[in-house]
């Protein structure tokens, strides 16, 4: 049976799930009275920011039509959340004991019991891709069993432990948190997975050359009301956000609702990959912290596993010819 390191099943698993933990409050408009601000008058976005959750980034086939579930019905999904991801991590080589020794799940529902994290289109599901979207997916998608692996350069970035996936943010098995860091001129959002730093500035300067393109892209934020808008172009044809295309169009919306809750939403605008724009919703929740260092390539065996099994399997095709 071929077996996957760890890092090789987690990035794998992630394809499929957005796990979750924490309870997260519903969407709502921010009260300002209600929100803490800066000491320049910008509402305050510092500090760690939790995004787990079991509600799924796409409906499930079995709810669809059922935008919203029952208390009922939400807490008996919720009491599953660990058997249906365990499932998808089984299915990639994983014994029970090992997921749930580095599994970090959410194991509730966002506060409004939705179905589902996209919230337009309606049904829940990410648009139709586009054949050339599709291939970009297969190809450049965290699918390590599609990948080669000839080279260690064939494999994913968050195996090479470089870094996870492209912008926007989304829950995956664990590390599901981040730090924001705000100053008059600049954002910075850092991530607990592989520690990937976002700088952002709010100066009104303009997008670099579309020649210069970045793994994740290249951000520019305003402030629209209580809102901190940041619009990101510029992406790099070595990632992709489940088939998206270089010139993608992301569109992010930080919104401090109260003392714990940031509502975090993002638009995907990518014609030549998706049949139409999508969007999704994902509320944080305030947590003491602290973000724990991601060391990645210490103690990392995957990319040696991965290619001395591909030399293997070489061999043992050679030798049955």
């Amino acid at each position: 049976m071929r077996r996957w390191s760890l890092v090789s099943v987690t990035v794998w698993l992630a394809a499929f799930v957005a796990p979750g933990l924490a309870p997260v409050a519903a969407q709502d408009e921010a009260e300002p009275s209600a929100v803490p601000r800066t000491s320049w008058g910008a509402p305050d976005l510092t500090g760690v920011w939790d995004f787990r959750t079991a509600t799924p980034l796409e409906r499930p086939k079995d709810l669809d039509g059922e935008e919203f579930l029952t208390d009922k019905e939400a807490s008996e999904f919720e009491e599953s959340a660990l058997d249906r991801t365990y499932a998808a991590a089984r299915a990639a080589g994983a014994t029970r004991a090992e997921f749930e020794l580095w599994a970090d799940i959410g194991t509730e529902m966002t506060g409004d019991n939705r179905t589902s994290l996209i919230v337009d289109p309606p049904d829940g599901k990410i648009p139709p891709r586009t054949a050339a979207a599709q291939e970009r997916f297969d190809t450049l998608g965290p699918l390590p069993f599609k990948r080669a692996a000839d080279d260690p350069e064939d494999r994913t970035l968050a195996e090479r432990c470089i870094m996870w996936t492209p912008t926007p943010v989304r829950p995956v098995y664990s590390n599901n948190n981040l730090q924001v860091f705000q100053t008059p001129d600049y954002v910075a959002i850092y991530h607990e997975m592989i520690h990937d730093v976002r700088i952002i500035p709010l100066d009104g300067r303009a997008h670099l050359d579309e020649r210069i393109r970045q793994w994740r892209g290249d951000s520019r934020g305003r402030w629209e009301g209580e809102t901190l808008v940041v619009e990101t172009t510029n992406f790099t044809d070595q990632t992709t956000f489940f088939g998206s295309d270089p010139n993608m169009r992301l569109v992010e919306r930080f919104t401090r609702v109260d003392a714990d809750t940031l509502s975090y939403e993002y638009t995907i605008d990518d014609p030549e990959s998706f049949a139409r724009p999508w969007t999704v919703v994902l509320p944080m929740r305030r947590s003491e912290g602290p973000v724990y260092e991601y060391a990645c390539h210490e103690g990392n065996r995957s990319m040696t596993m991965i290619l001395e099994i591909a030399r293997a399997e070489q061999r043992a095709e050679a030798e049955r010819d």
